[in-house]
């Protein structure tokens, strides 16, 4: 029988989560952290609501697992998020030691690639699953919020 909790998943419960961004008004990003094929921690952006820059989807995400697991190391965890983590994201979870890292849509401008972080030696990352669902609702974002001001 196959295992319908792959990752897509996941990436479509992060999905969900950045949806609940855009309904804050927040840049749409999600997250969810995985073990053992259950959801431990959920995240969406929340920079606008707590008027604190560092409340990114991953932030929140890692925090929640962090309770939920008792402990400040993310072992045998994945993280699914929309966006490409950011320079300080991915500094979050190198400190984490989070093993696995997937996500949708690239960040071109402020990702953790093309600021060339260093991730935790253990972790791999890889890009572009259900990237142009996570990039057309970013995109709508940001039409909406230019055609507002």
């Amino acid at each position: 029988m196959e295992n319908p909790f792959d990752d897509t998943y996941f990436m479509k419960k992060a999905l969900q989560e950045a949806e609940l961004a855009y309904e804050k008004g927040e840049i749409p990003v999600g997250a969810v952290i995985v073990i053992q094929d259950r959801i431990i921690a959920r995240g969406h952006n929340l920079t606008e609501l707590l008027n604190d820059v560092t409340a990114h989807a991953e932030m929140q995400a890692i925090t929640a697992a962090s309770n939920f697991l008792g402990g400040k190391f993310l072992h045998n965890c994945t993280l699914y998020v929309t966006l490409e983590p950011c320079q300080m994201c991915a500094g979050a979870l190198y400190w984490s030691q989070i093993p696995k890292i997937i996500y949708a849509a690239r960040d071109e401008q402020r990702g953790c690639i093309v600021m060339d972080t260093t991730l935790h030696p253990k972790t791999t990352m890889t890009g572009g699953l259900l990237a142009e669902e996570a990039s057309a609702l970013l995109k709508r974002f940001f039409i909406e919020k230019r055609n507002l001001n």
